[in-house]
């Protein structure tokens, strides 16, 4: 069964995040497939503006601990490195729809995009810290959008904030009224795709410079902190614990 939707119209490509079983984890399949459905966008000559967003309440629950558990994180730690880096190296503008419930790796999606804009009442929480883990791969991304104190607040602490804390912490672009978040991404698509493509893509490539260099510094060291991570006996019986209760 289909996890990621891929549908183009016009200039628009838009990927949707439908595995609701898992609440739209970072499963092996569902990484695959979005990698596969951003590539595809990136190589459509037609496509100017690409939207990635989610069925439901929840837009991404994190890494699919029930796989952490019986694989280990390692081959999916860089995974997961690896689809920052294309969301942010491609050559077109990547707008998130942080719609609901955004945990963990899902922060990841969010700060790796361009525009992200999230509903007021939807919540975030970078809930590693919690498990024995740490917000170790998506710090590459999420670290560079956070002012330096929100993310030392929200990293160590692992509480929930809300959609316009993530605005007023920098990881979001906006946060909109529940009722007004479509409205106000058509809009932001809308003029996103009159951009020339020669001007989207040398505009993007100045403006996540950085923030590359950041990921192909660091991004081998951190899948492996990840991994090694996942694979403690802390961490892993954290883990266990939490699949229990939530069965």
């Amino acid at each position: 069964m289909e996890l990621v939707h891929y549908v183009v119209d016009g200039p628009l490509a838009t990927i949707t995040l439908d595995s609701p079983h898992n609440r739209n984890a970072l499963s092996k399949q569902l990484v695959t497939e979005l990698f596969g459905h951003l590539q595809a966008a990136a190589a459509d000559d037609e496509v100017r503006v690409v939207l990635i967003t989610s069925s439901g309440k929840v837009f991404c629950s994190g890494a699919d601990l029930s796989e952490a558990t019986a694989d280990g994180m390692e081959e999916g730690a860089r995974r997961i490195v690896e689809l920052q880096r294309l969301i942010v190296s491609m050559d077109k503008p990547v707008v998130v729809r942080a719609y609901g419930a955004v945990r963990a790796g899902g922060i990841g999606i969010v700060a790796a995009a361009d525009i992200a804009v999230a509903n007021e009442s939807a919540t975030f929480a970078l809930t590693e810290v919690k498990l024995g883990l740490a917000a170790a791969i998506i710090s590459l991304t999420v670290h560079h959008r956070m002012d330096p104190r929100a993310a030392a607040l929200t990293t160590l602490g692992g509480e929930v904030f809300s959609g316009a804390d993530a605005a007023a912490y920098g990881l979001v672009t906006a946060a909109v009224p529940d009722d007004a978040i479509d409205e106000r991404i058509a809009e932001l698509c809308r003029s996103l795709a009159t951009g020339a493509p020669q001007g989207l893509r040398e505009s993007k490539r100045i403006l996540n410079a950085d923030l590359i260099a950041r990921i192909d510094a660091k991004g081998a060291e951190m899948a492996a902190l990840s991994a090694r991570l996942f694979a403690s006996d802390e961490a892993r019986e954290a883990m266990t614990a939490f699949l229990s209760r939530k069965k």
